[in-house]
């Protein structure tokens, strides 16, 4: 209760200050390509549940239903707007909503596509599931330059299936396990430090 009192608090009072930039992005993104400014993606939530995970649209409107679900390093299917909007993690902002409704936390194991989820171990798959999905976690930090490590592979889809999955896998089995309100709140702090490019001490 107070993990989902703390997320009602946070993601509402974010919203209502951050409404302005939000605006103003999706207006960017409008003004660089044509297409909507908000991208939806099906994602699997806690219990096994979908939804529909909330980003800003980072690339050619027409791109975004073609293509691999991994996205690399220099990706052409990226516009000029989205590679800052993901350079600056500022694409991620409108899962606020999703916070907000329920679907998602602050923190918690990132949300993948059921493709992915489907090659979990079961055990490791209900363990992850059984909690709300979330914006960040220690996943999200160790791999923030996920895209530049599949551009240097052969083969980006077999990297991340095969390499990349499984080491995520285990830091969202391990925030589960280990899960606390003063440890979301360090992850929260971590994150901040991560997106402004700081290191941490």
């Amino acid at each position: 209760m107070v993990k989902r009192g703390f997320d009602l608090l946070v993601s509402a009072g974010a919203l209502l200050v951050l409404w302005p930039l939000l605006l103003i992005m999706g207006l960017l993104i409008r003004l660089d390509t044509a297409g909507p400014a908000v991208f939806c993606q099906e994602r699997v939530g806690r219990f096994g549940r979908p939804f529909q995970m909330l980003k800003f649209r980072t690339m050619r409107a027409e791109a975004v239903a073609s293509g691999p679900l991994i996205t690399v390093a220099g990706d052409r299917r990226i516009t000029r707007v989205g590679g800052w909007l993901r350079a600056t993690k500022m694409d991620e902002l409108l899962q606020l909503v999703n916070v907000l409704k329920g679907d998602m936390s602050l923190v918690g194991p990132r949300p993948e596509v059921a493709k992915y989820v489907a090659m979990y171990p079961p055990a490791e798959r209900d363990l992850i599931l059984s909690v709300r999905p979330g914006i960040t976690d220690e996943a999200a930090i160790t791999f923030r330059d996920e895209s530049s490590l599949l551009a240097a592979a052969d083969d980006p889809e077999r990297c991340y299936v095969e390499e990349i999955l499984p080491r995520k896998r285990r830091l969202y089995s391990a925030y589960v396990r280990g899960r606390s309100f003063g440890g979301d709140l360090a992850l929260l702090g971590r994150t901040c430090l991560a997106v402004l490019g700081r290191p941490e001490t």
